[in-house]
């Protein structure tokens, strides 16, 4: 006969706080850690409540002072003060952003159930509404203790992964370590809200790496429950991810023959651009153009080591991965840096239009455009050269830089700058194309200057790196339609680049984004 214990915290008969004794305080000038230590020493194997309580508090007060980790020590500390509390009967403890209950199950039996409510999560919610059932093997342990850790500041947020709440729930029996267990533990947390574009996974904290592991659990969870089980068959502590939803097999090989193919049609329309662009005198006199094959050439090598990233990393040497690495970490970022300067080039022309006389312009900007991405990479590799090599991304090998701060930094950040300063100026360039149009000195037709116009936004787009702003919808809601709009036309984003060439080199008159040279000398 199944046996239960429905223990509900916020309203528990024998809840008991203890008595009062001596203030727990910490002394001046003591940083939250020391006081922690000192107050969380179990110097015997039994402890009162009031001591519990202490530990407690020093430990809420380093939750309190903001932590950007979670310090396991600490954990472990007020873990084993709370298993040596003396109590006769099933106690709770609610201190600020911690909720301990040292759970004594009335029967032996088949399982014992523990609830936790909302009331119990903190007074004005200062924990969260969330409501977790703990449902244990009854025959674990005369006493099982529960402890609810929730982190005031966001302390995982490590490749598209975020901790529920931030919170952890640890469950233990004293004096034993139990693992491998065949009746299992399942934590129930209610109220979980999930996105149509993540998914829930259960995980616990591996004290010895001070990361997340999912060995030995087992998420229990449907699109459309609004409640998750973790099932694991050892105690600890325990978490749940919010994770990106993995793509199916079908979609990533889809994504995968869509890039290299936009990829390598890219490539061989920058090439002839480049021929183009080599051929034709008048194409080589005009500033924006020597912009335009200066953002080809870098899209070239970022084409052609990205195709070749792949193969490399599975058959070739460290030292050919290593190169391969830091090729394809210059070149993006030597991509961004063209397109920022195309950027800047549509400013001189759009925005000061006057007075844009620059010696020696194209020495300049070439320098700047073919430098900057250098010091970047240079600097990257002194300071963590082990990030350079084979990497896994999306379940495929390629030679490029670590998942890290350092990749965050060297290239989604540079990208968000160069992203924002671009929009801003894309956003300029169709306001004076609207005054143009609007203005007596178009003599075209205005059914077909709209048409024109429209061409030109979506030509300065390309050459802003407007599209490489889908990444941003590949995090959130549209994970799959991002990705696959992402790898359309991103990669095709040389051909788009040739066409342009082509048109821009048809016009007769010039237009929004043809120039004069801005200097004597280009």
């Amino acid at each position: 006969m199944r046996l239960g214990f429905l223990a509900c915290c916020c309203c528990l008969p024998l809840l008991v706080f203890g008595e009062p004794g001596e203030p727990c305080r910490r002394p001046r000038g003591d940083t939250p850690g020391s006081s922690l230590e000192d107050s969380c020493r179990v110097s015997h194997y039994k402890q009162e409540l009031s001591d519990a309580e202490c530990c407690m508090t020093h430990f809420n007060d380093v939750l309190e002072e903001g932590t950007s980790n979670f310090d396991v020590k600490s954990i472990s500390r007020l873990e084993k003060s709370l298993e040596r509390t003396r109590v006769n009967q099933t106690t709770a403890l609610f201190l600020g952003y911690l909720i301990a209950v040292l759970f004594k199950p009335k029967n032996t039996g088949s399982h014992a159930l523990l609830s936790l409510g909302r009331r119990d999560f903190g007074e004005g919610g200062t924990i969260n509404d969330s409501v977790v059932d703990v449902r244990v093997p009854g025959d674990l342990g005369h006493t099982i203790l529960v402890c609810l850790v929730r982190y005031p500041t966001l302390v995982w947020n490590e490749s598209r992964e975020q901790l529920y709440q931030n919170q952890l729930l640890g469950v233990s029996v004293p004096g034993k370590n139990l693992t491998g267990l065949v009746d299992r533990v399942n934590i129930t947390v209610h109220h979980v809200a999930v996105n149509e574009s993540r998914i829930p996974k259960c995980v616990f904290l591996n004290f010895s790496t001070e990361a997340f592991s999912s060995d030995g659990c087992h998420t229990i969870w449907q699109r459309g429950q609004s409640h998750v089980t973790c099932s694991c068959d050892h105690l600890t502590y325990f978490g749940i991810l919010i994770v990106s939803a993995d793509l199916s097999a079908t979609n990533r090989v889809a994504l995968s023959y869509v890039t290299v193919i936009g990829c390598s049609l890219s490539l061989a329309a920058l090439a002839i651009t480049l021929l183009l662009f080599a051929a034709r005198r008048q194409i080589r006199e005009d500033v924006s153009m020597k912009v335009h094959a200066h953002l080809a050439v870098a899209l070239i090598l970022l084409n052609a080591h990205f195709l070749a990233s792949h193969k490399v990393a599975t058959t070739g040497t460290d030292r050919v991965c290593l190169y391969v690495a830091l090729a394809l970490h210059y070149s993006l970022l030597a991509t961004f840096s063209w397109m920022a300067l195309e950027s800047f080039h549509l400013y001189l022309l759009l925005v000061r239009v006057f007075n844009i006389y620059i010696p020696r312009y194209m020495l300049k900007l070439g320098l700047l455009g073919w430098s900057m991405p250098a010091v970047v990479v240079l600097v990257a590799f002194l300071l963590q050269s082990d990030a350079y090599g084979r990497v896994t991304l999306d379940d495929s090998p390629i030679c490029y830089l670590a998942e890290g701060t350092l990749k965050k930094v060297s290239t989604f950040g540079v990208f968000c700058v160069v992203f924002a300063f671009n929009l801003v100026m894309l956003m300029v360039a169709v306001q004076r194309l609207i005054g143009f149009t609007r203005s007596k000195q178009f003599g075209a037709p205005e059914r077909g200057q709209a048409g024109r116009n429209v061409l030109t936004v979506l030509g300065l787009a390309t050459l802003l790196g407007i599209t490489w702003g889908l990444v941003f919808f590949s995090f959130g809601h549209l994970t799959t339609g991002g990705l696959y709009l992402f790898c359309i036309l991103n990669p095709l984003q040389g051909v788009f680049i040739f066409l342009w060439f082509v048109m821009s080199w048809r016009k007769s008159a010039p237009s929004a984004y043809s120039s004069k040279t801005p200097s004597a000398s280009g």
